[in-house]
């Protein structure tokens, strides 16, 4: 592990659904915890999502790990939520900042707040998002707030000067952490510690270029060369 990555301030979460690859990862000290997504579900194959719950925290119990409610309605995202919430003190539920039909969720998560769940409000890409959802979670259990950096990036807009502010508003309440979500390359992780984000989001491909920080970019170079050099020989390509 490099000295740029031991002095890391913000704390990494795997994200995925492959079960193989979280259970693998719960072992890597860097690792603080996990989050999941339907279409990330559904991109492992999950096909029971009530099972997939139980497995997992019975594998994860000593880091926060955040399953999404998958209704479209209201009130049965409270539902769902308070059942996620019952399989442990560490599961934080995610809830999407609008419905479908952009209707603020800020009345669920509040209600959900003085229930006593934890949770991780999601899918937020403007800094009025943020104000909304800290102003419903503040104060309450540990909350988390997901802004997806990498889809703003995704949209040509600079996310760094968004989750600068953002931070600043979450930094407001005591209860609150800031992160990064959708992050799509290895410097989203200096960009994220650097601005103050108190978690970003990795998943198992972006995790093993983790290394690569802090790397000496002439060697990088140098070893970039001879991996086309060995890619040619072994194609045993001729011209």
């Amino acid at each position: 592990m490099s000295d740029v990555v031991r002095g890391l301030v913000v704390k990494i979460f795997a994200d995925g659904a492959e079960v193989a690859q979280i259970d693998e990862l719960a072992a890597n000290p860097l690792v603080s915890g996990f989050t999941t997504n339907p279409t990330l579900m559904r991109a492992a194959g999950i096909d029971d999502y009530a099972t997939f719950v139980k497995l997992l925290t019975t594998q994860i119990t000593d880091r926060p790990i955040s399953f999404e409610v998958i209704s479209d309605d209201f009130d049965e995202m409270e539902r769902q939520a308070l059942y996620l919430h019952g399989f442990g003190d560490n599961v934080y539920v995610k809830i999407p900042i609008t419905d479908t039909s952009a209707v603020s969720a800020a009345p669920l998560m509040a209600r959900l707040a003085a229930a006593g769940v934890s949770v991780n409000a999601t899918a937020i890409m403007t800094l009025d998002q943020v104000r909304v959802a800290a102003q419903a979670l503040g104060g309450g259990p540990p909350a988390v707030i997901s802004v997806f950096a990498g889809r703003i990036a995704d949209a040509g807009v600079d996310p760094v000067p968004v989750m600068r502010a953002a931070k600043q508003i979450v930094a407001e309440h005591e209860n609150l952490e800031l992160l990064w979500a959708s992050p799509r390359e290895v410097l989203n992780v200096v960009q994220a510690d650097e601005v103050g984000c108190d978690i970003i989001t990795m998943t198992p491909d972006l995790l093993r270029k983790l290394p690569s920080l802090g790397r000496d970019l002439g060697e990088f170079s140098l070893a970039t060369v001879q991996m086309f050099r060995d890619d040619a020989v072994a194609a045993r390509y001729d011209l």
